[in-house]
């Protein structure tokens, strides 16, 4: 699950989409959760995408906040 986190926080963190947001990763038994405050739908979505498109991600439990 170690390994998981860092990764999404990794794709997350090269995607100069989100560097200005700040976004928590966890992960539990394949399961990543999302939180945090983004500035749209879109970019909820996206990095929803982006965390299962990680290997060994089996779903994603998307929190994030459009403000």
């Amino acid at each position: 699950d170690t390994v998981i986190t860092t990764k999404v926080k990794t794709e997350l963190a090269n995607d100069n989409f989100f560097k200005s947001f700040q976004i928590s990763v966890e992960t539990r038994k394949g399961i990543v959760e999302l939180s945090g405050f983004v500035d749209s739908q879109y970019a909820v979505d996206k990095a929803g995408q982006i965390a299962l498109g990680v290997e060994g991600v089996k779903s994603v439990k998307n929190d994030l906040i459009v403000k």
